[in-house]
């Protein structure tokens, strides 16, 4: 697990989030796959992020469904559904049921600190 900072930590582990639009991946358009910040584990292809116009980094579908775990989130009075790494337990953000329609309907709302990002032509051949 790499140390994070404070924000990162605050966010990851106390479910925290972090201010629209301040997230380095939300006008981010490269190809590659975004990562754990903490533990590494993949998170979502380039291929699935959209721009929701919310502020936050937004993707159709996990790159590997095992690595995202989701539960119910009641917590600032307010009903959500929490989305978190399997791996490392860390908060990522939440999912809603308003992304769009032609790729399923879902949109993961990611906070950018926690998720690192390595490029396609970075990445080893499978």
């Amino acid at each position: 697990m790499k140390e994070l900072t404070p924000e990162e930590h605050h966010v990851m582990r106390e479910g925290g989030t972090e201010a629209p639009f301040s997230g380095k991946f939300v006008d981010h358009h490269e190809a590659g796959v975004y990562t754990c910040r903490s533990c590494g584990a993949t998170l979502f292809d380039s291929k699935a992020k959209f721009d929701s116009g919310t502020g936050w980094p937004s993707f159709t579908d996990p790159a590997v469904a095992e690595n995202i775990g989701t539960r119910d989130d009641d917590s600032h009075g307010m009903h959500r559904t929490e989305v978190f790494c399997k791996n490392c337990g860390g908060h990522l953000g939440h999912v809603f049921d308003d992304g769009p329609a032609e790729k399923g309907g879902k949109r993961f709302c990611i906070n950018s600190v926690c998720l690192d990002f390595e490029q396609a032509s970075t990445r080893p051949a499978p």
